[in-house]
């Protein structure tokens, strides 16, 4: 997993706390990053209608809530977040050896299961759950 869906994450509960306009430099000292990082995220959840952008000065972006209906698995969708993978694998499918010759397929197969799994806890968090446990309910 890379850093991109956490940062989303922060980035929309952030925006929407503020409830306002928030240029990329007062989201990466917030995120504790450069504003060149977050760019490249909010490009991401832009296109997904997360965020809607103003160029210019006073531009920036504002969440496009609502805050209850914006899962974290639409988010991670957004930022192409993949939760369990592997960049290296095991054996060599040219190999006589069926262990050899079929683990690291078999293995795929089970990090593209754990990783749905991931999706489907997702779906059922939004970015208002978030804001409660961070600010308490009510």
């Amino acid at each position: 997993m890379t850093s991109e869906f956490g940062m989303a994450v922060h980035a929309l509960t952030f925006l929407n706390h503020k409830g306002e306009m928030v240029s990329s430099e007062v989201l990466a000292e917030n995120i504790c990053t450069n504003p060149a990082r977050v760019r490249k995220v909010m490009a991401k959840l832009k296109r997904a209608g997360l965020v809607t952008t103003r160029e210019g000065l006073d531009g920036g972006y504002l969440f496009n809530g609502p805050a209850d209906k914006v899962t974290l698995s639409m988010i991670a969708q957004a930022v192409e977040a993949r939760f369990v993978s592997s960049s290296w694998k095991s054996g060599n499918q040219d190999m006589d050896c069926l262990v050899a010759s079929g683990m690291a397929g078999l293995l795929d197969g089970i990090y593209d299961q754990l990783d749905r799994r991931c999706y489907e806890r997702l779906e059922k968090l939004t970015i208002e759950d978030i804001n409660g446990k961070i600010f308490g309910a009510g």
